[in-house]
């Protein structure tokens, strides 16, 4: 190439890197994890929050990334993954999150990150836990990551003994009941048949039996205009969904 068109073309790569302006992103998280503290750390108060904080500090423009019903533990999330796609993009400015935990519980993972981070030019904000990677390291910011982490353990294991308590005692788990069966409205601990859905339930027994497939059946319960479990439930006057 020319040096006159290579001198053009690395104009050019330099004034589209000048004018693709880069954000603030404000990350929100909740989960059921965070149990007492869901109230506080409810999406729509941290989104209140983080909005606040980047009104008063001048970190615009910003936008919202959030992960609502997402374990800390789990990063895979979509925000979380929507997020790092913009950072290796090199349209992050700034992160900005309530605590360091929003990011999430696992204190090793936190630390690459936050690493990530630094070498992409990103700086993190934890607005309650005072951390801003432009003032310097914290001493203490692994600490954090760390406490995140073993208070997500704890609970993972209270949870598991609540739930073994309730089997061992012959209580149910969930909230939400098979199709076919009702709450005994004497106690909602036991279910009983509701009779018009456990036809359909031996009716596809009676298929199956038969030597029909999966999609046979649908087929033929549809054309038989069988309500599915989700339809048949509203339509008896329940807004709670059946397990599935």
């Amino acid at each position: 190439m020319p040096d006159a068109l290579c001198a053009a073309a690395d104009d050019c790569r330099k004034e589209a890197d000048m004018n693709m302006e880069k954000v603030t992103i404000l990350y929100e998280r909740l989960s059921r994890d965070d149990g007492e503290d869901s109230v506080s750390n409810s999406i729509q108060n941290q989104r209140q929050l983080l909005e606040d904080y980047a009104e008063r500090n001048n970190l615009k423009p910003y936008r919202h990334i959030q992960d609502d019903g997402w374990s800390g533990t789990v990063w895979n999330r979509p925000g979380w993954q929507e997020l790092i796609t913009e950072v290796e993009a090199g349209r992050v400015q700034n992160i900005v999150v309530k605590n360091l935990d929003r990011m999430g519980r696992d204190y090793l993972r936190v630390g690459l990150y936050m690493e990530q981070f630094r070498d992409s030019g990103v700086r993190l904000i934890a607005v309650n836990d005072a951390i801003d990677t432009d003032l310097g390291e914290d001493d203490f910011t692994p600490f954090r990551a760390i406490l995140a982490e073993w208070y997500a353990r704890d609970t993972s294991k209270k949870i598991r003994a609540v739930f073994n308590s309730r089997m061992e005692a012959g209580y149910h788990c969930s909230g939400s009941i098979p199709y076919g069966y009702l709450h005994d409205p004497d106690d909602r601990q036991q279910w009983i048949i509701n009779e018009p859905a456990a036809e359909v339930v031996r009716r596809i027994f009676q298929l199956v039996i038969e030597g029909k497939g999966v999609y046979q059946i649908a087929n033929i319960l549809a054309e038989d205009k069988v309500l599915i479990p989700t339809a048949h439930h509203q339509a008896m006057g329940n807004t709670k969904l059946y397990a599935v």
